[in-house]
């Protein structure tokens, strides 16, 4: 059997984290990786470390391996791991065509919506390049990069259409402290990585207004069951929304001290505008750009989101945080 060849493309903490996790996986394999950042390359290749990501993770793979042509490292590989912001997904993929990835298997290991098509990475990817959906697999929480970095133990849901797929891409990448899960629903398993970045955020603004953890239980409840309510209606199958890539990872995206959503909320409920504290933080909020694409797609589905409306209406209509927040209250029991 050939040795799997799996490509990393993009940059970040998460996409280091599962660099990490492919690397102390014992299967053998390949492993690529693209990253726009040439001098983050440079360093990579000197030093073995990412210099703005992780920092402390050990990477050593090939130096011909790490580049910034994407063409040459998508033609390399068998697995394409997309790990960008959904909002640059398009740029980067740019000089990308539907050919060069054809028999390839894609995995979305973004938890957002790409903008101005507002489709999640799945979708875009099947229309836009013509990947067969039985050919895209999701990564899915609860799992933070930091507690990967520290081999905490932690749980990934790896969705496919089609289970084996799933079942031989975990293969690749569980290891001591990873264990999987497989799935087979891909739309729902994107759309709630999505939304548990919107609500993440919605938990951050409550708690930079002062909002306890009495009203946080409360208005995580309310928020699993407005899940339920969107994943059941744009692909309804047979779920339980209590499992760890639903209720899990909303769970810990919107409380654990890691969550980029959850930091960019509490400095919006504490009077940063957006742009202050888009500025302050070094990593995307993908909450942010979600917030907004998710109005739009819930105009064909018409289903009630008041938490979704609300974190909308202070992101984007400038609506006061404590007058917004206070109107919510009256809406969730």
């Amino acid at each position: 059997m050939m040795k799997p060849k799996v490509a990393m493309i993009g940059g970040g903490s998460w996409a280091t984290a599962i660099i990490k996790m492919l690397s102390d996986n014992t299967t053998e394999k390949e492993i690529f990786w693209w990253l726009r950042d040439t001098e983050s390359i440079a360093y990579l290749k000197k030093f073995k470390h990412n210099p703005k990501y992780l920092s402390a993770v050990e990477v050593n793979l090939k130096e011909d391996n790490i580049s910034n042509d994407i063409g040459n490292i998508i033609g390399a590989a068998d697995y394409i791991i997309l790990n960008v912001p959904a909002a640059f997904l398009k740029e980067t993929l740019k000089d990308v065509t539907p050919a060069m990835l054809a028999g390839k298997k894609i995995i979305s290991a973004i938890k957002g919506i790409v903008p101005d098509e507002n489709q999640i990475i799945g979708e875009f990817m099947h229309e836009k390049f013509h990947v067969p959906l039985k050919d895209i697999l999701v990564i899915s929480g609860p799992c933070h990069a930091e507690e990967v970095a520290l081999e905490k133990l932690s749980f990934l849901t790896i969705a496919s259409i089609q289970l084996e797929n799933a079942a031989n891409f975990s293969d690749l990448i569980q290891t001591r402290y990873i264990k999987t899960i497989l799935s087979d629903d891909i739309f729902g398993t994107e759309y709630a990585a999505v939304l548990k970045n919107i609500y993440a955020v919605a938990s951050g603004i409550c708690h930079g207004l002062g909002y306890g953890d009495n009203f946080q239980a409360v208005l995580i409840s309310n928020a699993v069951r407005e899940m339920k309510r969107f994943v059941d209606a744009v692909h309804p199958i047979t779920r339980d929304i209590k499992e760890s890539a639903y209720l899990g990872d909303l769970l810990v995206t919107a409380y654990s001290q890691f969550s980029r959503n959850r930091t960019f909320g509490n400095m919006i409920g504490k009077g940063y505008t957006v742009k202050s504290a888009q500025l302050e933080m070094n990593m995307i909020a993908e909450g942010y750009y979600a917030a907004s694409c998710m109005q739009v797609v819930n105009k064909k589905y018409n289903i009630k989101m008041p938490v979704c409306d609300a974190v909308y209406a202070i992101l984007y209509e400038r609506h006061s945080p404590q007058t917004e927040i206070s109107q919510l209250i009256e809406k969730l029991n």
